[in-house]
Order: structure tokens, then sequence, then C-alpha cells
């Protein structure tokens, strides 16, 4: 089996939680012994995985070039992911043109028209309500799920979502959230901790206001009742507006990248993250819950994450009330041991690989072995094929000839 990933970036699972799920994709094809190539339009990073080490083919391709046909072809694959819809719509077509009889996979990382509307909404300073949910983002992004054969979701609130709001089949989504091993139990304890931290890449729009609701708004509160105790944040790619939060003597700490997030997190008492937009599953908890760090989120920071199960610290919306709910968790041995106890069930109940990739495998060979019945199933994706993709494929063209005169 052949696998080429279309991608506009390269995988770094230590910047984003997207590089992280991106290499658990990877490994799970690996594990089954099939062939993989990883392509993308982005320049080289530092930061990046070196996928060639783990026997993953890696190529550069060029959007609006014809050689991309040509290189795909040659590779002949039996899946191709796309990685967003924004790399689906630039090759979709030409995948669909020489790769005919080859499986479309489309992986969402999140959903990007939820996130768009709740920032839009916020920006307006008023509640997220469904119809916001109408918008470009959302009839280029559906249209991309119905054109691909199938598409992974992350979350089991955005699969609901596009079910009950979207009205897109079943058949076209499959659930393949974070997929971690067991956790390991051996966690620094309570005495032994010190500080509240933050962490999450600064590029991301959510974690940059989360940033700011905490200088602003909710660490002034909490310092003024724990005055001996620090905020370290943590993120990848700090911007200079980003650095010139950093205030010693308000122990508001901008520590840049980190190196080992699970370290940072796990030296640190509580974890901080009043996301008050965003959508998908936030890796930060993910992290914080191995290695045994309670935390304090909202609503949106929690969804999709803990199922029917109870949060491995506590939920808070307004800053009042957060930053009573940091301090409460910070200062409470009993309350903190509780939510640490309540991250390794969410963990083991809600994320492991083991329960997933039986499923995530034999979905695709299903699929891929009935692809034409699938196809004609799906008779809005044929129709978004025929028409939207012809618009794409010859504006494509378009700039073709533009950048050859």
């Amino acid at each position: 089996m052949r696998i080429l990933v279309l991608s506009n970036v390269w995988v770094e699972p230590a910047s984003s939680a997207a590089g992280r799920r991106m290499l658990q994709l990877l490994q799970l094809f690996l594990d089954q012994g099939w062939q993989l190539c990883y392509a993308t339009t982005a320049t080289s990073s530092a930061y990046a995985s070196d996928l060639e080490s783990l026997g993953i083919e890696t190529a550069t391709i060029a959007m609006n070039d014809d050689g991309f046909n040509a290189f795909a072809k040659a590779y002949d694959p039996n899946i191709v992911l796309f990685d967003r819809f924004m790399v689906e719509e630039q090759f979709g077509w030409r995948i669909a043109q020489e790769c005919p009889t080859a499986l479309r996979v489309l992986d969402t990382e999140d959903l990007h028209c939820l996130r768009k509307a709740r920032q839009q909404a916020l920006k307006e300073e008023r509640p997220f309500v469904e119809a916001d949910l109408v918008s470009d983002v959302a009839k280029r992004e559906i249209a991309s799920i119905y054109r691909c054969d199938l598409t992974f979701m992350i979350s089991r609130f955005e699969m609901e979502l596009l079910q009950r709001f979207f009205k897109v089949p079943e058949t076209l989504l499959r659930y393949v959230p974070f997929l971690e091993e067991p956790v390991k139990e051996a966690f620094i304890p309570f005495e032994e901790r010190q500080h509240f931290v933050s962490i999450g890449n600064f590029l991301h729009a959510p974690n940059w206001d989360a940033t700011l609701q905490l200088k602003n708004e909710i660490w002034p509160l909490i310092k003024k009742e724990l005055p001996q105790a620090q905020l370290h944040v943590y993120g990848a790619y700090p911007s200079e507006k980003v650095l010139q939060l950093h205030n010693e003597k308000e122990g508001f700490l901008i520590k840049g990248r980190a190196t080992a997030a699970q370290e940072v997190v796990g030296n640190a008492r509580v974890l901080l993250a009043p996301l008050r937009f965003g959508a998908g599953l936030k890796g930060k908890f993910i992290d914080a819950m191995q290695c045994g760090t309670p935390s304090v989120t909202t609503r949106i920071g929690v969804e999709g994450m803990q199922g029917n199960l109870d949060w491995c610290g506590l939920v808070a919306e307004d800053k009042n009330t957060f930053a009573k709910a940091a301090i409460s968790l910070y200062s409470d041995k009993t309350q903190w041991q509780k939510a640490q106890e309540n991250g390794v069930h969410i963990l083991n109940s809600n994320f492991q690989k083991t329960a997933f990739e039986g499923d995530v495998i034999s979905g695709l060979e299903t699929t891929l072995k009935n692809l034409e019945k699938h196809r004609e199933a799906n008779f809005t994706g044929l129709l978004l094929h025929h028409h939207t993709m012809q618009s794409t494929k010859y504006m494509s063209k378009w700039i073709e000839e533009k950048n050859r005169a």
C-alpha cells in the first residue's frame, strides 16, 4: 500500500498539536508496513521531524505547477491524505485526474469554520450561535469534505456538528482522535511542584488570545492571592509582541519554545488555558494529563476531550471564577490529586491507540475495496468535483500560464 500525504507545512510535533497528530497518523501507517511519501509546499524547517529516518520519503511540491501531475502519477498512490481542506482545494483535482482510483482522505485537524465563527463572534463581543457557521470558510470546508471519500475528524463534537447542522453523511466521516500509549503514573508529587504554566503555539490565534487574557485579566487576580507564584508561558514562534509581555516583577515570564513540553508542564503544579475560541482537541491537555498536571480551562478547552468523565481540573468562564479555580486547585492537595486521577482516567478511556487503530485501518481498506460504490452513494461529492473543481482547475491553469509569461 502506497500512501501520499500532501501538506503545506512540515511535521513539527514539538510545535503544535497538529504536528503531533500528523506524526501519529504517519506512524500508524508505518506500523502496517505501508510505503509513505510526505510531500509539502513548505520550505525547510529547523524544527521538523526527520521523517526520512523513519523510512518516510519526502518531497517538495509547488502549487499551480503541472509538474505535480507527473509526480503524483509516477508515485501511483493507493491512498492520498490531504492535510487540511486548503491543500485539497489546491491538489484535489490533480489527484482526481492523475490518480482516479486512489482513495482521497481529508484530515481536518480541527473544524476551521467552527474556530473562525467563534473568533468572529468574540471579535463582535457577542455570544456564538450556530447560524455563525454559515460562512465562506464553511462552504469551502464542507465542499472539500464531500469531494473526499473519507474525512478524519479528531473531535466527536465536530463529527456530530457536521452531521446535525451541515447534514454531512456519517459514511464520509471517521473519528480519529489523538492516538496515545498507556499512561505511566510516575508523577512528580504535589509538594515538589511549583508555579503555573501555560503553553501553546503563538501562531495559533486562540493561544495568543488566551495569553492576553492571562496577562491582563486573570494573572493579576491570582498573583494577589499567591504572591510567590509565577506563571511560565511557553509556546513556539513567539513574536515581538509576545516577548514584550514578559515581566519579572509580576511573575509573568515568557519562556518561548519548550524543548520538552512534558518536562516543563510536568514540573508545574497547574496548567492554565483560558481559551475563548477554538476547535478540535488541545494537545496541551494531553501533555498535562500524561505528566499528571491538573488544569483550569473553559468549556471550549474541554470540548470533545472528556466525554462523560470528570475533567482533570476545573472549568470556568469568567475571569473571577477562573482565578478562584486556579487558586483553589493550586492550594488544595486533595483536590489536586483527584484532578490528576481524572486525567489518567480520561487518557486511558478516550485516547488509547489500541482502541482506534484497527478501525482506522480496516475503514480505509474497506472503503478502498468498495470505492466505486462508495463514490456513487456520494452524489453531492460527484457534483462538486464536476463543478467546483473545474473552476479551481482552470484558475490554477491560468496562474500556471501567467507564471510562464
